[in-house]
């Protein structure tokens, strides 16, 4: 059930602004509180900088904050947003103090995009699942062990810790908190208002713009993936890769592990997917860009893209392809 603040009070958020912040990770979400304002028991939007002056945002806009962090008083949602600028560049003290200020005694903690290295820093994350914009899901797993990144997630919620991908996958986050706080009718309508989606399909594996894996170190290993790439539709079973390397298929499933973390047939199913990928964003038909891929069937591909990306091809094409196609 959610927790409901008393008739007529509106819960007060803190948005935390900063020079580089990025502007929609900030803007979003508070459109989305101001939509839902209307309603019983809306939002008091405070934002918030570490010395109370107004900041620059990553659009070059000048954003007005309310007032300091410090002595800002105690806020029901605290929100950090992210940034363009890489987080060891933007996490600096003051934000860290002024983010610490304003979570101490929230009910909840936001973060958006990059934010995440803000709580994380904080130790706010530890023990707890989270997520953020997907060209920084490594660097958090690595510098914050103790975080459990799920890289695929447009937002994840852990007890009071909430986080999301990037920029828009804000607004994704926002609705979500309307909808606890005061219904999902109302976080139906804020929703209508905004022309989004309610709950997004799919994760977000299926913005990311490329996929990458592991360079291979050893020629035999490096041969036979240029010749997967340059090839995917051609004969590429363990045997016939073996065949062609001169060692065994036991051999060579080892070498694969060993420089590309996979066996061959995963590598040769992750080749495929990323070449049909870009053939849909090209504006190929599913039809086409399964036989450019090597797929026996436009099921097979559809398999594929449901287990990796939790969409199918077409519905990837609606979204991605070329404007003009």
């Amino acid at each position: 059930m959610a927790l409901r603040a008393p008739h007529g009070e509106r819960r007060r958020v803190a948005i935390l602004a900063f020079d580089g912040v990025k502007m929609l990770d900030l803007a979003g979400p508070a459109e989305v509180f101001m939509e839902a304002t209307g309603a019983v028991s809306g939002y008091e939007l405070v934002f918030v900088s570490p010395d109370g002056a107004d900041v620059l945002s990553s659009v070059g806009a000048r954003v007005a904050v309310h007032r300091a962090a410090r002595g800002a008083g105690t806020f029901d949602t605290v929100l950090i947003p992210g940034s363009d600028l890489v987080p060891a560049s933007f996490v600096t003290p003051d934000i860290l103090q002024a983010a610490a200020s304003l979570a101490d005694g929230a009910r909840r903690l936001v973060s958006i995009c990059s934010g995440a290295f803000v709580l994380a820093a904080l130790g706010l994350l530890d023990g707890h699942r989270a997520t953020t914009h997907w060209k920084h899901t490594d660097e958090l797993a690595r510098r914050y062990p103790s975080v459990d990144v799920e890289p695929d997630s447009i937002w994840v919620r852990d007890g009071n810790v909430y986080s999301s991908a990037g920029v828009a996958a804000g607004i994704d986050l926002a609705l979500a908190l309307v909808e606890d706080d005061l219904g999902a009718d109302t976080a139906r309508r804020v929703a209508q208002t905004l022309l989004v989606y309610l709950q997004r399909p799919g994760g977000q594996s299926q913005f990311a713009a490329s996929l990458q894996r592991p360079s291979p170190n050893s020629a035999v290993v490096r041969t036979l993936v240029e010749l997967i790439h340059a090839d995917p539709r051609g004969a590429h079973s363990v045997h016939d890769m073996a065949t062609r390397a001169n060692v065994s298929p036991r051999s060579l499933t080892r070498l694969f592990r060993a420089e590309l973390g996979s066996s061959p047939a995963e590598y040769l199913a992750f080749a495929r997917f990323a070449v049909a990928r870009d053939k849909l964003d090209a504006g190929f038909s599913v039809t086409d860009a399964a036989m450019e891929a090597g797929y026996g069937s436009g099921e097979a591909m559809r398999r594929a893209f449901n287990s990796r990306l939790g969409i199918s091809p077409r519905k990837y094409r609606q979204r991605f392809a070329s404007t003009g196609s």
